[in-house]
């Protein structure tokens, strides 16, 4: 079942976080379980439950990591002349106030899900529409500008 879709490159900053975590950042934590441990006393070691609780932390985010790449679906990048995963699209809106973003499935700043109220509403559309956006504060339209 696919979950998500990502463009190749999506999905390359996914595999590079996942082998950063699974590598180093693991080896990291299991180091200062080990030092923690000769703390002694493991009921009242503040270090070893901050080191384990990291842990299971980063364990889950691995997972959370593995299972959106083995749920995926890559795609291509999107051309130009129509929205989809990958592009970089300026809106307007009504006020005439513009912003700048990627629709992508992985998120961070500057990003819209596809899903997303803004996404959705983007997706397929071309330069010069204008698309009504359903967001839970209150609909407004945007006017696409340009897509990269």
């Amino acid at each position: 079942m696919v979950d998500e879709r990502l463009t190749e490159t999506q999905a390359e900053a996914l595999r590079a976080e996942l082998a950063e975590l699974e590598g180093p950042r693991r080896q990291e934590v299991v180091a200062a379980i080990k030092k923690a441990r000769e703390f002694g006393d493991l009921s009242e070691n503040f270090e070893y439950h901050a080191a384990k609780n990291e842990q299971g932390l980063l364990e889950a985010r691995i997972r959370t990591l593995r299972g959106r790449l083995d749920n995926s679906e890559i795609v291509a990048r999107a051309s130009g002349d129509q929205v989809g995963i990958g592009s970089v699209v300026e809106v307007e809106d009504e006020r005439g106030e513009t912003m700048t973003v990627e629709v992508s499935a992985i998120g961070g700043a500057g990003t819209v899900s596809p899903t997303s109220p803004l996404g959705a509403a983007l997706l397929g559309r071309k330069p010069g529409e204008t698309v009504d956006v359903a967001a839970p504060r209150g609909a407004w339209q945007a006017t696409i500008r340009t897509i990269r």
